[in-house]
């Protein structure tokens, strides 16, 4: 198979790219437009393979793309390309709506203009996976409920804003066009190679330089979270067995308040790399003020891609969280030159302006 990723350079995306180049019978085409977030630093195990192949580029250009996916005789497009970060959308959300909805419209534009240039088998194996997320379906109770593929949609943020809006452009483009769209939508992500903006990374990299620890409000706010390697599995999954025009919930039966992901984190930096006088990494943990909107819960009921595509999560968070922890201690090579050059350890999001 032909896959085009789009975003590929970001931190789900590279981990699609490196998961779908280890097999040799696959071929991978990245585009990504490098910003911010994204690095090739990333995929630095697989650039030299020979079924690899990174493309800078705009999928807001959709000359661009339709050259590429003729040229490429591309069979999967996989959309990961977004601006995806909550704090960023308060601030500024001009760019989600330039890049995730004209973007996601631009791109189903020429992936559908492809497609029917395609003879009827080529057709047939074509698909069109657009990867969203679960804010799209708002907040959730503390006490109760579960998001699942039939939940309404009640976006909170510019961020999920723009992805529900894009969302609903793939789901427009299958049962108006016939383009076979599937979509997946996820809880939030941790692992190896996650941009240090996010909370995860924020906290293990402000910890080791002895820098205070920002949880939002009173850290009660609940999250499932889902190792990324489980994440790109589940996604090559859906990309290539899924049912045109479904979508498939995919969560990591991990639910925990920030503040206990924070603590989390600290009992295990103060086995791994205690702080010198026998001090504790908690006592660096500093209550901010909460972001607008913020949801206060969320909660992924993944059954149907486990029943219907026999994925299953692998990595408890227990685990999953340790092996990141570890990967930040030994790859600063990665993430020093992020926090020295782009990214200063701070939580955005608190302004309130757009």
């Amino acid at each position: 198979m032909n896959f085009l990723v789009t975003g590929g350079a970001g931190f789900i995306g590279s981990a699609v790219c490196r998961r779908l180049a280890r097999n040799p019978d696959h071929r991978v085409v990245n585009l990504d437009k490098l910003t911010y977030a994204g690095n090739l630093a990333s995929l630095r195990e697989i650039d030299n393979l020979s079924n690899y192949r990174f493309v800078r580029g705009d999928i807001c250009d959709d000359s661009a793309v339709l050259d590429l996916l003729r040229a490429e005789k591309i069979d999967i497009v996989m959309h990961l390309a977004a601006e995806s970060h909550v704090d960023r959308s308060i601030d500024g959300p001009a760019a989600f709506i330039e890049t995730n909805i004209v973007g996601t419209f631009r791109l189903l534009n020429a992936a559908l203009t492809y497609w029917r240039e395609l003879p009827a088998d080529a057709r047939e194996r074509f698909r069109f996976h657009h990867v969203s997320t679960d804010e799209v379906f708002g907040d959730l109770p503390f006490d109760s409920g579960i998001f699942t593929e039939e939940t309404p949609y009640a976006p909170s943020s510019p961020y999920s804003a723009s992805k529900a809006a894009s969302d609903h452009l793939a789901r427009a483009w299958h049962e108006t066009y016939g383009l076979p769209v599937v979509l997946s939508n996820c809880s939030n992500n941790y692992g190896p190679y996650h941009f240090p903006e996010k909370l995860i990374p924020l906290v293990i990299l402000n910890a080791l330089d002895e820098r205070p620890l920002p949880v939002y409000g009173n850290g009660a706010n609940v999250r499932d979270w889902l190792y990324v390697e489980d994440h790109a599995r589940a996604l090559e999954l859906v990309a290539t067995r899924g049912v045109a025009g479904e979508s498939y919930n995919i969560g990591g039966h991990a639910e925990r308040t920030n503040l206990s992901v924070v603590e989390t984190i600290c009992d295990i930096l103060d086995a791994k790399r205690p702080r010198r006088g026998g001090a504790r990494y908690r006592d660096l943990i500093t209550f901010v003020t909460d972001r607008p909107g913020h949801d206060r819960r969320y909660a992924i009921d993944s059954s149907k891609i486990e029943r219907e595509l026999g994925w299953q999560r692998e990595v408890t968070f227990e685990t999953g969280l340790a092996r990141t922890i570890d990967w930040y201690l030994d790859n600063g090579w990665w993430w020093q030159p992020i926090r020295a050059e782009r990214y200063a350890g701070e939580r955005l999001g608190s302004k309130g302006a757009a």
